[in-house]
């Protein structure tokens, strides 16, 4: 039976609108302070005049015993607050001294005024990247590309700029600034390679250094290695290749021995579910015995932080929820602590592990802060968006169902707002999330992309699948999907939507479906598979998979789902069988096809390959390009045009 979250019912309810939900402010990127005593946090929203998310530094008690303090005024994009190693200071990048450029910026805690005084700490030409204060005190690790020489500015002054391919994206360098003296040392060692994350030893040893081979991500996820880079020395000790899309290494130790562990796909896959990968780095040659820490596991593992005095926390996609795991260092596994429903993330940790913050979001509770003792309870620090309670939203209930041959999945509904199941059948829409490595928890989410309540308020009922090949049921649930998108996923969904049907809550006649990127591919399969959807949307999405493997920033790891590429000889190719491009011909379903120019993820000519097939056959279809814009929609005119069609698409055809 489904079980619906309890909705809080506002006393007054005020209609959602395009404008509200666009400029609704997001809490980001929360930071606890060492001591555990305060977060400093970020705050996104559309409160400039330029048209692009804008965003201010805030800071809060962990405890929530005294009101959040917002440290700078949101004329520029301050972001990323990091804290100083005795919590004194706060450190954030911002670019309000050339917009796009980001700087590393500081706010010293000491001052009583509401809007703090930032000073300037870098002034880098280009900008930097990244950054880590390291715990000495004095010094911040930078990531920066190098500065341009002057004969760089001469070519591009004179638009002599050719470009010779793989040698056109300028690595990002490891860089070690000394705050008091203003010195900055490049750590040589790495070569070119590109330097993507680090993490100091927490007892101020080495820093674990990522690095890839290039900064383009194809082939750059696939030639991952870690390094310790002593930052006094700045001697590098290369310990060799690590996994495919490695993020998040930590530090931990037991019984006196360092280890190293990272996040990575799970080894010998390059589609399937995430991984915790542990070393224990020799002290000469490179690191042997990697080891996987979750194997077997049924979660997957989203988020990984060190603390200081004991073994890694990490965040785990639970089905539906979230949960929090400690590793035990003699087993060598990870054992849950909690399980928080809907979404948590960005986990953050005191410097004994002993407090700890996350961006937390249920089913009507946008992500906002939450801090409080690693054993729970948690407490709400942040309240970006209170005007979204004014709005009565569509229930949104959890769903249990099985899969055609069986096995169990799960996946949200959302009713109509001021609706029941009794008062059925609705126009359905089934949103179906990206990546395929995403999926849909029981949070609230309002956005272009993710806009199951914005079409819940106009009346429709919304399902959001959870189909194979996402998170949340571990690795071998994710890795089905390797070369055969569309396949049981595309039967997953399918029994979801039977199911909704018999149970007189979707009105077959009135089925549409949507997604973004990986979800929008599945749009674009599944109208090529039935005429049972009246109308859809595709966002992003992925039309010819050979395309895609050759032009996309993915590259090898798109063929993998594709499951080959255009080069290996005349076709057909398997590819060919998973590409909806190949199903044109069938198409009858009206199609809004939406695409960000600038997008490099699922370059423009997916859709433009899918428009003109559509052409061809004469189906009936709208294809709207925005510029600017990358593989989502950042600009606010852009997001209103979508959000608005959107509506006004399934107004027209459900």
């Amino acid at each position: 039976m489904p079980h619906p979250a309890p909705q809080p019912i506002p006393e007054r309810a005020d209609p959602l609108t395009a404008e509200l939900v666009v400029d609704v402010a997001a809490a980001v990127a929360p930071a606890i302070s060492p001591d555990g005593r305060l977060v400093a946090y970020g705050v996104v929203a559309n409160s400039g005049g330029d048209g692009r998310p804008h965003g201010s530094i805030w800071v809060a008690a962990a405890d929530g015993s005294t009101s959040p303090r917002r440290l700078t005024d949101g004329t520029a994009r301050d972001l990323a607050p990091k804290w100083a190693p005795d919590s004194a200071s706060v450190f954030f990048a911002s670019d309000r001294e050339e917009q796009g450029t980001a700087q590393l910026q500081r706010i010293r805690l000491d001052v009583s005024e509401a809007i703090a005084e930032a000073e300037a700490v870098t002034s880098w030409r280009g900008g930097i990247c990244g950054y880590w204060p390291l715990f000495d005190g004095r010094t911040v690790a930078l990531l920066a590309e190098d500065e341009p020489a002057a004969e760089d500015n001469r070519r591009e002054a004179g638009r002599d700029d050719a470009k010779v391919w793989g040698r056109h994206l300028p690595a990002t360098r490891l860089r070690l600034l000394d705050l008091e003296t203003g010195v900055l040392r490049t750590v040589d060692g790495l070569g070119d390679r590109h330097v993507v994350e680090l993490a100091q030893r927490p007892d101020g040893g080495p820093l674990a250094v990522l690095s890839w081979s290039t900064p383009e991500l194809d082939p750059g996820v696939m030639t991952a290695e870690l390094h310790v880079v002593d930052p006094g020395s700045v001697t590098v000790h290369d310990l060799g290749p690590v996994g495919i899309e490695a993020r998040s290494p930590a530090w931990w130790n037991h019984n006196g021995v360092w280890h190293l562990a990272h996040l990575a796909v799970t080894p010998g896959h390059l589609v399937g579910g995430l991984a915790v990968i542990d070393t224990v780095p020799p002290a000469t040659g490179p690191a042997v015995g990697h080891r996987n820490l979750t194997v077997g596991m049924s979660v997957c593992p989203t988020g990984l932080v060190q603390v200081a005095d004991g073994p890694p926390l990490a965040l785990f996609a639970d089905g539906l929820d979230t949960a929090l795991y400690r590793l035990h260092p003699e087993s060598l596994r990870f054992h849950r602590l909690s399980c928080a429903p809907g979404m948590l993330a960005g986990l953050t940790a005191s410097r004994s592990g002993e407090t700890l913050a996350v961006l937390a979001s249920t089913a009507y509770e946008p992500k906002n802060v939450h801090a409080g003792p690693t054993g729970g309870p948690l407490v709400r620090l942040s309240d970006t968006s209170p005007e979204l309670r004014r709005i009565h939203w569509g229930v949104q209930e959890r769903l249990g169902y099985q899969a055609s041959d069986g096995l169990p999945l799960d996946g949200l509904l959302i009713l109509p707002a001021g609706r029941t199941r009794e008062t059925g059948p609705f126009p359905l829409v089934t949103l179906v999330h990206g990546g395929p490595y995403f999926r849909a928890a029981d949070e609230f989410t309002l956005n272009v992309v993710d806009c199951g309540q914005w079409l819940a308020t106009a009346g429709y009922a919304v399902f959001l699948p959870n189909p194979r090949g996402g998170s949340g049921h571990g690795h071998e649930f994710a890795a089905v999907a390797a070369g055969a998108v569309g396949g049981d996923e595309w039967t997953d969904i399918l029994a979801g939507i039977d199911l909704l049907v018999t149970e007189r809550v979707a009105d077959p006649e009135r089925l549409g479906i949507s997604g973004w990127s990986h979800g929008g591919f599945m749009a674009a399969w599944a109208i090529g598979r039935t005429d049972r959807f009246k109308a859809a949307i595709v966002g992003a999405g992925i039309s010819d998979w050979g395309m895609q493997a050759g032009t996309g920033d993915w590259g090898i790891l798109d063929a993998a789902l594709g499951g080959s590429t255009g080069w290996q000889g005349p076709g057909p190719h398997v590819h060919d069988r998973h590409s909806p491009i190949s199903y044109a011909s069938r198409i009858r379903t009206p199609v809004l096809i939406l695409h960000g120019e600038q997008d490099t993820n699922v370059p423009l000519g997916q859709a433009i390959h899918f428009h003109r097939a559509l052409r061809h056959f004469g189906v009936e279809h709208e294809f709207v390009v925005y510029p600017r814009e990358s593989h989502g929609l950042d600009e606010r005119a852009h997001q209103l045009d979508a959000l608005r069609r959107i509506r006004a698409w399934y107004d027209r055809w459900l």
